[in-house]
Parts: C-alpha cells; structure tokens; sequence
C-alpha cells in the first residue's frame, strides 16, 4: 500500500503546473542522465492548450556545427504540456536563472503566428535524438 501511495504522489507532483524557472529532470537518452529542463516561457494557445517552452542543458547532440562536435544546450523548445508531463520525471530546484531563449523563442512565435511552426507533442528524449538525426521517425524498440 505503501509503494502505491508514493507513486499517487509522484504522479500528482509530475501533473502539477508547471512554473518559468523550474528546473526538471527528464526521461533522457542513455549518456546524457545529467541533463535538465528549464521552464523558460508558458503560453496558452486555443489548438494546442498550454505550451511549455523549455531549454535543455547537458545533452551531447552530434553536429560538426558546434565546437567538438557536440552540441551541449537546447535555448528553445515549444512542447505541448502533455508530451512534457510524459517526459519529465522529478523537480530539481526551482527559481534557476533562465539561458538566453529569447532568439528562439521570437523565431518560433513570428512562424506560428504564420502558422508556419508548431509544438512537439512527442517524449523529449525523442527530439533529442531527431534534432541529432536530423529527421524524425518513430523507432520500434524491438527492431535491431
């Protein structure tokens, strides 16, 4: 009964609201257990619902761009709310300063105004690994 009540707790904490300058952990890919979402920006759209922008730290994306090869950190990311409360997994800290969104974030804003752009609605690790691929597609677990 014990193990069930903390899983009620864990959940009902992951489904809260989400708050500018919270710090979260997340479902990650494998090497990249350190990195962390920060709530950046919380906007209410009438298709999307609430839309959660965040920035990642600590993952290590491949891309020749980036010096090392490695791209470290993510400024911007619009995520609809649910694909964020399936990714996330504990608060870290709340209250953290917020990186540099701002370019992104106008970037993105001026093509959904234009309804050129939209939100990811799929787990965040799964970005992580299509921003790396450079396409998105959805990988079957039992595949080899």
């Amino acid at each position: 009964m014990r193990v069930i009540n903390m899983l009620k707790q864990t959940q009902a904490e992951i489904s809260s609201s989400y708050e500018v300058g919270q710090e979260w952990r997340y479902h990650t890919r494998g090497g990249e257990e350190q990195s962390l979402v920060t709530i950046v920006k919380i906007e209410d759209d009438e298709k999307y619902g609430p839309i959660i922008h965040i920035a990642v730290s600590g993952v290590r994306i491949k891309n020749l761009k980036y010096p090392n090869g490695i791209l470290e950190e993510i400024f911007h990311l619009p995520l609809v709310e649910g694909a964020l409360r399936n990714s996330t997994t504990k608060l870290n800290r709340s209250n953290v300063h917020l990186p540099d969104y701002e370019f992104g974030y106008v970037r993105w804003k001026t093509a959904f105004d234009r309804e050129e752009a939209g939100c990811f609605a799929i787990p965040l690790r799964e970005i992580v690994q299509w921003l790396e691929d450079g396409t998105y597609e959805i990988k079957d677990v039992n595949e080899n």
